[in-house]
């Protein structure tokens, strides 16, 4: 993780061949920023892009200096790029958010506000309306959401995408993680950090067209599907034992069959014992995939604990701990942020009207 300046926010713009959709975001982006009245950065990601992005982000990186190219020697995914924007950031917090407009850049006033004035580490940028999408998007990210808060459990905030805001505290604990491909809507809530949702409403792109094709969703529901569950690898197993109910139903089925004489010979025990391997080869790969499900977890070496506060470390005053993904809080150390105390402790007042989710 670079080590970060005297900086209050850094935002992390992932761009792919969004050079038609550059001039929108800039002519809105800055002025956004230059409101807020804190030092900040502006990272440009360009993700291998094959048009003229990092060309035109770097002329206009001579006009603005706090803007910065971050250019990837080869396309590697949208949470990929993220993640470089994340760990080359340096500010106090960090905001993600994409370059097709739809993500309003002046709900950051509001993220910020609302995560300096009650000491949050996460604001989640919720969707509240997606009447700009179209309506095969909205059922196909409807079932997505319902499917990985089934899987990586109720933290996970519904129709939050890659909006959000996140403090420097999260940054590090993500660099401790050692695991590839992550998934951060994901892995974000997993943390359990102190968080709050901003609902805003999705807007249409501002041009050119989006790069998200549907192989892309699908990639990303198989990767947030199997990067945090083994459920798929247990699918043998409950295959299997719904195939042992079946075969004893259909045993007493064929030997009563037998009694009266409606079999063929030898039919009722061949078919038994083909039942019988059929059941015995899915319990084994059922098992199989237990211990390849621990391997994986393991494989992920995820920390089995994330510490928020040791009153032995940290005898300052403490607030309510963190219990929900959402409008929770965690024991903070006042002596966490000396360093910064002034620029942390400038009163910003949160957008009027805005609904924290909380």
């Amino acid at each position: 993780m670079a080590t970060h300046a005297a900086l209050m926010l850094s935002v992390v713009i992932p761009m792919y061949d969004e050079a038609e959709t550059l001039p929108y975001l800039l002519a809105r982006l800055r002025p956004a920023l230059e409101r807020l009245d804190v030092p900040y950065e502006v990272i440009a990601v360009d993700d291998g892009s094959h048009d003229e992005t990092a060309e035109l982000v770097s002329e206009e990186a001579g006009r603005w200096p706090q803007l910065r190219l971050l250019r990837l020697l080869r396309n590697a995914g949208h949470q990929a790029a993220i993640g470089a924007g994340m760990e080359h950031s340096r500010g106090d917090y960090v905001v993600t958010i994409d370059a097709d407009l739809q993500d309003p850049p002046e709900e950051i006033a509001a993220m910020l506000a609302v995560a300096r004035r009650d000491r949050l580490d996460v604001v989640y940028g919720v969707r509240s309306d997606r009447e700009s999408d179209s309506r095969a998007k909205r059922v196909s990210a409807g079932w997505y959401y319902r499917l990985v808060r089934r899987l990586a459990g109720p933290q996970v905030p519904s129709h939050a995408g890659d909006f959000r805001l996140v403090s420097r505290r999260v940054l590090d604990a993500l660099s401790r993680l050692p695991e590839h491909g992550r998934v951060y809507r994901l892995v974000i809530p997993w943390l359990g950090f102190p968080a709050a949702e901003h609902h805003y409403i999705r807007g249409s792109r501002a041009a050119g067209r989006s790069k998200y094709q549907v192989t892309h969703m699908l990639r990303l529901a198989v990767d947030s599907v199997t990067s945090f569950s083994a459920a798929p690898l247990r699918i043998a197993t409950w295959a299997g034992l719904a195939g042992a109910l079946l075969c004893l139903l259909f045993m007493g089925w064929a030997v009563v069959e037998w009694v009266r004489g409606n079999t063929v010979p030898g039919w009722a025990s061949t078919v038994i014992v083909v039942m019988l391997l059929g059941v015995i080869q899915l319990l084994c790969l059922g098992l199989l995939g237990e211990y390849v499900g621990r391997l994986f977890s393991a494989a992920q070496q995820r920390p089995t604990y994330i510490v928020g506060y040791d009153s032995l470390h940290d005898p300052g005053p403490v607030t309510p701990s963190a219990g929900s993904a959402t409008g929770a809080y965690e024991q903070r150390d006042p002596r966490q942020r000396t360093d910064r105390q002034p620029a942390l402790e400038r009163d910003h007042e949160p957008q009027a009207g805005v609904d924290y989710g909380r």
